[in-house]
């Protein structure tokens, strides 16, 4: 077997890498004490709070998903009084989703609960605010590549405009 190379070796790295930060941050998704979103409604609130009303199929082209399965997610949605549906600004035939203020605090509770998980590890790791926005900085410009790479802008909103 070819030993690989430096190229390889790195790419080998980068993939067991974000497999381990994928995890982490999917176990660190279950609920927790005080949360009480699962992680889909999590996911789609955080992405219809960064911008105008999305369509079904427009939420399902974000997530790379069947219009079925953000079709059953929404609707679990709406019964919790977390979106409505709205009538399409420009005119269009498909209604809009967007999130209600119960949906937007309840997002921002549990968004309040992962904060400060964040902190604690980034404390633990001992990781001044520097290295934390170096980090922040590469992670924002990774995932913009990957949306470009998928032909999406899945976001409005920029962690430099907090």
């Amino acid at each position: 077997m070819k030993e690989p190379d430096a190229e390889e070796r790195r790419l080998g790295d980068l993939e067991r890498e974000l497999t381990l930060l994928s995890r982490h941050f999917i176990a660190s998704r279950r609920p927790r004490i005080g949360q009480g979103l699962d992680r889909s409604a999590y996911v789609l609130l955080t992405r219809l709070e960064t911008g105008e009303p999305l369509t079904l199929k427009e939420l399902a082209h974000t997530f790379q998903a069947d219009v079925s399965t953000i079709n059953r997610q929404i609707s679990a949605m709406l019964r919790q009084g977390l979106v409505e549906r709205i009538a399409d600004p420009a005119g269009g035939v498909a209604r809009r989703i967007r999130p209600t203020p119960t949906g937007l605090e309840r997002l921002e509770a549990d968004r309040a609960i992962s904060r400060a998980g964040a902190a604690r590890l980034l404390e633990a790791a001992d990781w001044d605010g520097e290295r934390t926005q170096r980090f922040l900085t590469l992670l924002v410009e990774f995932n913009h590549g990957i949306e470009r790479l998928e032909g999406q802008n899945a976001r409005e909103h920029r962690p430099e405009d907090n």
